[in-house]
């Protein structure tokens, strides 16, 4: 696929480019006006800048939560323009609709230099339709506000919608750094991973990372796996877990991967296990065996963490998604601290595989310049580790 290297060498002076970025930044709940965390937008900045410094008129899109196709404030980008022009040092002009009047007419008035932020491209239905013929219609609408294409939105690579699939077919397209960057780490931990390779699984469901434990078992030295899905797995072990988060259907398919794993896939040998789902519940320290049948596990335990240290101290490459329990609740934030803490003193590679490891990293302060690689899509990051094709992917490639 060509780069932004290719498109800055070819000239951009004067030029429209239209930058799919991923901006879905999360909001404090106390406040939803104030950004949370401003990671994604910093993320895409090198692209911004690359462009505007050499001349472009830089149009940026993005997506903001799920609104229904629909204009909703609740999902306004309003506040990410604002930040963007804070990190930017010079303000960002926003288009109060994606490709209506106000869109239309800051776009067509854009100077060299300037950047331009459209409104949330899910205010239009065709964005996300399944409908070739509406989505297409969006994507013509978009892509004549441009003369090249630009995708930095590592995050939406893996969706099938206007922005990502469709307008590359209607310009000239280039990949963004942050996209290229993203495809280089992950092709490294997927073909030619340095030896042993760990690789630490957190989250809910099992059923949610089913297709990428299959895909990396064959390549693994050790699989580690804990926060909400570890309990299926402990089930299918034939341990009692209490209140703690299951998955019935999927025992017997974690049992038949306990066996084809010979000893790879470890769990927690302890678990935090609370009254409740609250932050001044009565927890304590039990045996991953010993789960009351009135407590919940919230996090794995410091045995487990241990453990887990352990098996990640002797890695040469470490690929991390998912929290070990609920980081945003402080008394269950130990088990995942502790995993992020021992990756970033691996002597090594790593990478975290977006989504909520990337915001309990941030979230806890943990230093980001330890690890090798923080990705901006989590669910991207596991499509790509599945071996699936991701059309964002293969439309730049076209």
């Amino acid at each position: 696929m060509k780069t932004l290297d290719d498109l800055l060498g070819e000239g951009v002076s004067g030029r429209r480019v239209l930058v799919r970025a991923d901006l879905n930044v999360p909001f404090d709940k106390s406040d939803p006006s104030i950004i949370s965390d401003d990671g994604r937008i910093r993320a895409v900045l090198p692209t911004i800048v690359a462009l505007r410094d050499a001349g472009a008129k830089v149009i940026v899109c993005s997506h903001l939560g799920r609104p229904k196709g629909a204009p909703d404030p609740k999902y306004t980008l309003a506040p990410v323009a604002t930040r963007l022009g804070e990190l930017l040092s010079a303000p960002v002009v926003f288009g109060e609709d994606t490709v209506g009047e106000s869109a239309t007419a800051a776009a067509q008035a854009l100077l060299d230099g300037q950047v331009l932020l459209l409104e949330n491209l899910r205010f239009n239905a065709g964005e996300t339709s399944k409908d070739d013929a509406e989505r297409g219609a969006f994507a013509d609408q978009l892509a004549a506000f441009a003369d090249s294409y630009v995708d930095d939105a590592f995050g939406a690579v893996h969706r099938k919608h206007a922005s990502v699939y469709d307008v590359p077919a209607r310009l000239p397209h280039y990949a963004g750094g942050l996209v290229g960057r993203e495809v280089e780490v992950l092709k490294k931990v997927t073909e030619s991973p340095e030896k042993p390779y760990v690789v630490v699984l957190g989250g809910s469901k099992v059923s949610d990372k089913l297709a990428v434990i299959k895909a990396l078992l064959p390549k693994v030295d050790k699989l580690l796996v804990g926060g909400g899905m570890c309990f299926t797995f402990l089930k299918a072990q034939g341990h009692e877990v209490g209140k703690s988060l299951l998955e019935d259907e999927m025992v017997e398919t974690c049992a038949s991967l306990l066996a084809e794993a010979d000893g790879r896939i470890v769990l927690p040998v302890d678990v935090v296990a609370a009254s409740a789902f609250a932050a001044d519940a009565d927890h304590d320290v039990v045996q991953a065996s010993e789960i009351p049948a009135d407590r919940l596990g919230l996090d794995i335990g410091p045995e487990s963490v241990a453990l887990f240290a352990e098996a990640i101290g002797s890695a040469r490459t470490v690929f991390w998604n998912g929290p070990m329990g609920v980081f945003e609740l402080a008394p269950f934030a130990a088990g995942t601290r502790g995993v992020a803490e021992a990756i970033t003193k691996i002597d090594g590679f790593s990478v975290v595989g977006g989504g909520d490891s990337a915001a309990a990293v941030r979230t806890l302060g943990i230093d980001e310049s330890g690890f090798g690689h923080i990705s901006t899509g989590g669910g991207a990051s596991l499509e790509y580790l599945e071996g699936k094709t991701l059309p964002g992917l293969a439309a730049l490639e076209s």
